[in-house]
């Protein structure tokens, strides 16, 4: 965690927590116990940019335990100063303006998804609001090449469908450039001039229609099928507006990064890999010719399209160990920011200097993070019972594989953590999650069973229609390798996750009610009848395409099935012990599924505790809360398997934590409620 960590937490009354554990376990007994409070945010430094003129870098760092923009000149990085103050609600997605002068970013007050733009001078100063506090705001464009206005698109006038604005950075007016009527996306040009607008179809997939002078053409010039719909999308255009690129899966399984010509149409693959899908790229700042891609089988490998980005990656590949990211290039593309992300340690931020081949350590050697020791990390493939491969990362605890082969040298107690979305992914890097799970003594296994992204349309199409069925039984299968290759205790494994990982928790204790030792439901589902409407709603372009992946619930086969697979439905199979957080203002799973599942569980007094943490959303990023969840959890997964757990302390007192049932289940947790 940072030296800006925050007095607030780590007050002296905490000094409690470090006495002796609780737990059994051995596995990890040759690591220190880490503190709780040194593990908030031991991921790094976020969002780390460089300024368009190179002069400036900022980054997200915690400043009195919230995250806050910090600044620092590229020449001196030592000489580092908080930007801005904010003393509840984080700073999020900062960008440079293209003058260099001031950074804009985002702010989500109470976890409501309501996102303001703010824009404060890179010499400090008080942060001026761009647009209003209860709408949704999202920058859409953003160039060097325009250096008095962006993009951005707000929600005011309809709630599901974003209209499109000119944000004038001067004076702060908007002018409205697009009124939505059901486009999910709006694409701009280097010029910030509106080229393409994509339209959601009935059927689940869409089309691109192209834009001229403000007017958007009625037939569209490139369709994209349901298959496609996740793994096709525009990039973006080169700056003299010839070549529009694109991710495209279409003909192929794992997205390809083509350029198409737009005065002929012509198409042609840039780069492609037929393990994986292409999942970033990298342009020159000022030409916006794309000249990097990455994709990511198991491990993230990026590769040149150029003579010169190919010697970067050269270069840097022999310089520091461990997957990469392009994370921001100068106007001048002589500097970039490269993201380093080595599996058993925090992420750190280099500075490259093209020209001299030169990288600077930026994070000033960790001495603003605290790291759990962790054996070195460990990408593996499991084969699913129909044959699909998974691609799957392994912690471990410190001690506990003294040959390094990823076997521990006995088994051990298992956490799998379940990804949330369904439609995203775990990769290669550190997770400070993970890392904590395993300093309490737990291997702790990521699965990225069908439906994750990153991995071709026809593995996210392998999800469809099989929630609670195929989904779970990779996670089943994944567990069970963990028995066979000797990593896990068949009778201490525990189910871990969040959103739908979350729901993932639930139909694993109730649709394999013997299968896991306990579970960890953090603001999943239980309704998936009300859920998918609600998903639907909130994200209406995409409205056909959950109703043919999770089931229609517009149809009587589509309401029988989301009820069969709820699993508020099957309740009364539900008989190990649960864990269920939830925020109270969460949007996108609201609190009621948690409400409902903790309802139907304590009618029969079944072993079910329940975190409300107020003023929270879709996650939890208040530290004092991490904190709270980080300590309830420990005890519940000691009790559950055996771990080591750190003592109670005053970790809750600060916490904004009701725990309106089950208390009494976890040890120590009404005393430290009552303190």
């Amino acid at each position: 965690m940072s030296r800006h960590l925050t007095t607030a937490l780590c007050i002296a009354a905490l000094a409690a927590c470090a006495s002796a554990p609780q737990g059994r376990s051995s596995a990890a007994s040759a690591a220190p116990l880490v503190e709780r409070t040194k593990l908030l945010f031991n991921s790094g430094r976020q969002f780390t940019r460089i300024s368009p003129d190179g002069q400036w870098i900022s980054w997200l760092a915690p400043h009195e335990g919230v995250m806050n923009l910090w600044i620092a000149p590229t020449a001196s990085p030592q000489q580092s100063r908080v930007l801005t103050h904010e003393s509840t609600d984080a700073v999020s997605r900062p960008v440079w303006i293209p003058d260099s002068t001031s950074l804009i970013y985002t702010m989500d007050r109470g976890g409501k998804q309501n996102f303001t733009l703010y824009m404060i001078s890179a010499t400090g100063g008080e942060a001026r609001a761009l647009t209003p506090q209860d709408t949704r705001a999202q920058i859409v464009a953003i160039s060097p090449l325009v250096k008095d206005r962006v993009l951005v698109s707000l929600n005011s006038r309809e709630r599901r469908w974003p209209d499109l604005y000119s944000l004038d950075l001067g004076s702060g007016d908007l002018t409205l450039l697009l009124q939505n009527d059901g486009y999910s996306r709006f694409v701009a040009d280097p010029n910030l001039v509106v080229r393409a607008a994509i339209r959601p179809r009935g059927d689940g997939g869409a089309d691109v229609h192209a834009v001229d002078a403000g007017r958007i053409a009625s037939v569209p010039f490139e369709s994209i099928p349901y298959e496609d719909v996740r793994t096709t999308t525009p990039v973006g255009y080169s700056a003299d507006g010839q070549i529009l690129y694109w991710r495209d899966s279409r003909g192929r399984d794992t997205a390809a990064l083509l350029a198409q010509d737009l005065r002929t149409g012509e198409k042609r693959v840039l780069g492609a890999n037929p393990r994986a899908d292409v999942i970033a790229t990298s342009a020159h700042p000022i030409t916006g010719q794309v000249d990097s891609y990455e994709a990511n089988p198991l491990r993230s490998e990026w590769t040149g399209l150029t003579a010169s980005t190919r010697r970067d990656f050269d270069r840097l590949a022999r310089k520091l160990k461990g997957e990469m990211e392009i994370n921001a290039r100068t106007n001048a593309d002589d500097k970039w920011i490269v993201l380093l992300k080595p599996g058993e340690g925090p992420s750190t931020p280099y500075l490259y200097d093209r020209k001299t081949g030169r990288v600077t350590e930026l994070s000033e050697s960790h001495a603003d993070q605290e790291v759990a020791p962790v054996s070195e990390k460990h990408a593996v493939s499991i084969r699913s019972r129909d044959g699909l491969m998974q691609a799957a990362y392994l912690t471990l605890p410190a001690g506990s594989d003294r040959n390094g082969d990823g076997h521990p040298d006995s088994p051990l107690p298992l956490v799998l953590f379940v990804h949330g979305g369904p439609w995203e992914r775990t990769d290669f890097g550190y997770d400070p999650s993970f890392a904590f799970f395993a300093n309490r003594g737990y291997a702790v296994l990521a699965p990225n069973f069908r439906g994750s992204t990153g991995f071709g349309k026809a593995y996210i199409s392998a999800a469809d229609g099989e929630w609670g069925r195929k989904m779970q039984d990779d996670l089943i299968d994944a567990a069970d390798w963990a028995v066979s290759q000797g990593i896990a205790a068949r009778d201490k494994v525990a189910i871990y996750g969040g959103s739908y990982g979350g729901y993932a928790v639930l139909a694993a204790l109730a649709f394999t009610p013997e299968k896991f030792a306990c579970g960890v439901d953090l603001f999943g589902a239980s309704n998936l009848l009300t859920q998918v409407e609600s998903d639907a709603a909130r994200n209406e372009f995409r409205r056909a395409e959950y109703y043919r992946r999770m089931g229609d619930p517009t149809t009587e086969a589509g309401r029988a099935l989301l009820a069969e697979r709820s699993p508020l439905t099957h309740a009364n199979a539900i008989r190990r012990p649960l864990l269920v957080a939830q925020g109270d203002n969460d949007p996108q799973v609201k609190k009621p599924q948690s409400d409902s599942i903790v309802e139907a569980l304590s009618s029969r007094d079944a072993t079910v505790t329940y975190l409300v943490f107020h003023g929270e959303g879709h996650g939890f990023t208040k530290p004092e809360n991490v904190l709270a969840l980080r300590a309830v959890s420990e005890h519940f997964l000691a009790q559950c398997l055996g771990g080591r757990a750190e003592p109670f302390g005053l970790s809750l007192r600060s916490s904004a934590l009701s725990v309106p049932h089950g208390a009494r289940f976890i040890d120590g947790l009404e005393q430290a409620l009552a303190r």
